[in-house]
């Protein structure tokens, strides 16, 4: 039996359905909703004028031989009529039905002796002082029939009376030989080349960045990251330490190994002798390791000082092959004009890229290192001494831990606002930082695990919401004033981009896998690492795989809009042919544009029932 309706629930539907109602009325007014403007006469003439335009992509070009017929014509009648002109009938020759109309009046040109079947425009032309030349406004077509005739009724432009006359001219053409590709679509094939390994490289790069990432702002994965206070307190206190340790390790070494860069040799042999160096000693090192559980303090100081080394030999060797590619690039690029030009260029940036991320590099695994080693300490305070001595020394550390991160962030912040007060940027934020820290201390057991990885899954996200909520262009616009206009600007927008979207999406597959994989591997004792290689990545390898060819999708999409601000790719000309209202070339590029589309797909279609 059907309950009646209350009249309180009716009210509230009504009410609701109201709110509703006023809601999308509001929508209306502040989007201009205006159908009138849609039935004006200009605006749908314009639209017809731009799909007609568009629905003829100039794809093809002919060659054409030409004749241009002109007659006098006054727009507006003058006084006393006008006299009707002598027309040369020898040749094709036109007549109006009335030397004279009003502006936006009509009038029939008749055509004849023209060459037969031939068509063109017919044109109004307007003379004035400021185009003496004249201006030509197109004010029909026509087409002659097989006796190089033919009758046409047009409408006349709506322009200033003027006294003098002005004049109409009728070009007919008629095509001659076969079609050849026009200019348009050879530029819009250059183009859309462009456009598809710029979205290429900026997903790939994007999505080297974006896996790492991804396991970082995992929720199920960081939710387990605990962490003593005194682990975490020495590890950022290690992080930057070693961040400065590995770039003066990167100067250093580039400043010693430089004569030696003289000579293509010597580099060659430098690029072979220290990897194997490097890989030889790593062995050795690996072959002595203990159990991390046997180690004491002095044993851990050991390791950090042949990890550096392996540090130092690994830096050398990137530094060598970074200027043997150099070497290799500069002998090899220097005409070109020599087949396979481009392969020659790549090896040169290649080296450039690897010289120019040494630093970097170095200074990552150099904080990693550094960030380890102090952790190890932080969790031997943690776990071996009593808690009263560990209470103490933490009580020491996470107010230097906090003063040194509080004035490294404000350091980074007062690089945007340039405070150039160093109360402000360095006493401040050490105050700051070392009294949040206290207090933490303070508050926090000795033997207390620390929600860390929740913390920094917090960070992450924020960063890539953050990241997210920028649109491709803006940020096309920020690396056009960095590296100039062109693809390589795009490619790098569209990157950054792919890092923050794919980031997110990775991380929301890695949080709806399987638990049952995680406890089975974690109950053979395995690792953090052990269990995200074996249980995690068997699992999220598929929708990867579909993510990634999705975004090459998208990404090849939304260069078209990036090259509107100087990013490169099909979109750059698609902007030009807009402006300067040439549809047709306009229709060609977004023709190039969906048969990409399209093709890719259906390429990833295939390859996702392949092999995903």
């Amino acid at each position: 039996m059907n309950k009646k309706s209350s009249p309180i629930r009716s009210l509230a539907v009504g009410l609701a359905t109201l709110l509703v109602l006023v809601v999308f009325a509001y929508g209306f007014s502040v989007t201009n909703i205006n159908f009138e403007e849609t039935r004006s006469e200009r605006r749908v003439a314009s639209l017809t004028r731009i799909l007609r335009a568009l629905a003829h992509p100039k794809i093809f070009d002919y060659q054409f031989e030409s004749v241009n017929v002109e007659i006098p014509f006054y727009l507006g009648c003058p006084e006393g009529g006008v006299e009707v002109p002598d027309v040369d009938r020898s040749g094709a020759f036109i007549l109006t039905s009335a030397g004279c109309a009003e502006p936006k009046g009509t009038i029939v040109i008749e055509g004849h002796n023209f060459q037969g079947n031939s068509s063109g425009p017919i044109n109004f032309i307007g003379f004035s002082a400021e185009a003496p030349e004249g201006v030509l406004l197109q004010v029909g077509n026509f087409q002659a029939d097989a006796q190089g005739n033919f009758q046409v009724e047009v409408t006349l432009p709506n322009r200033q009376v003027r006294a003098e006359p002005q004049a109409i001219r009728v070009t007919g053409r008629v095509r001659v030989g076969g079609p050849e590709i026009s200019r348009e679509a050879q530029i819009t094939w250059e183009k859309i080349v462009e456009t598809v390994f710029m979205a290429l490289l900026a997903t790939t790069f994007g999505t080297m960045i974006a896996i790492p990432i991804s396991f970082f702002a995992a929720r199920n994965l960081m939710a387990e990251v605990r962490t003593p206070l005194s682990n975490l307190s020495l590890s950022l206190i290690g992080w930057p330490l070693g961040i400065g340790l590995g770039i003066k390790i990167s100067q250093l070494l580039s400043a010693w190994l430089t004569p030696l860069f003289n000579s293509m040799a010597v580099t060659f042999i430098g690029a072979i002798i220290f990897p194997v160096l490097g890989f030889l000693f790593i062995k050795w090192r690996v072959s002595k390791q203990k159990e991390d559980a046997e180690l004491q303090f002095s044993d851990r100081l050991v390791n950090l000082l042949y990890t550096l080394v392996a540090l130092i030999l690994a830096i050398a060797s990137i530094l060598f092959l970074g200027k043997l590619l150099l070497q290799v690039g500069s002998y090899l690029t220097p005409n070109k004009e020599v087949p396979l030009y481009f392969i020659r260029k790549f090896i040169f940036q290649v080296g450039d890229i690897v010289a120019m991320f040494v630093p970097v590099v170095a200074a990552l695994v150099s904080g990693g290192i550094l960030g380890g080693f102090f952790g190890k300490i932080g969790q031997m305070i943690s776990d071996k001494l009593p808690p009263a001595r560990g209470k103490i020394l933490t009580l020491i550390i996470t107010p230097i831990a906090g003063a040194l991160i509080a004035v490294l962030i404000m350091q980074g912040v007062d690089w945007f606002y340039e405070f150039n007060n160093p109360a402000i940027t360095l006493q401040w934020p050490a105050i700051t930082g070392a009294l949040t820290g206290l207090v933490l201390a303070i508050i926090t057991a000795p033997k207390q695990s620390l929600p860390v990885g929740i913390v920094l899954y917090g960070i992450i996200r924020t960063i890539l919401n953050g990241t997210r909520s920028i649109e491709a262009l803006v940020m096309a616009i920020v690396f056009v004033a960095w590296v100039g206009l062109g693809p390589f600007a795009g490619a790098l927008a569209l990157a950054l981009h792919t890092v923050a979207s794919n980031a997110k999406l990775y991380s929301e597959q890695v949080e709806s896998i399987l638990q049952g994989p995680l406890e089975a591997i974690q109950s053979t004792g395995a690792n953090r690492l052990q269990t995200i290689v074996f249980a995690v990545v068997p699992q999220i390898i598929p929708p990867y795989i579909s993510y990634t060819m999705y975004r090459w999708d998208i990404n090849v999409r939304m260069s078209t809009i990036i090259g509107f601000v100087g990013g490169g790719g099909i979109g750059f000309i698609l902007q030009q042919n807009i402006n300067l209202l040439n549809y047709r070339a306009a229709s060609v590029n977004m023709l190039a544009i969906a048969i990409v589309v399209a093709t890719m797909d259906y390429i990833s279609s295939v390859l996702r029932e392949k092999y995903v």
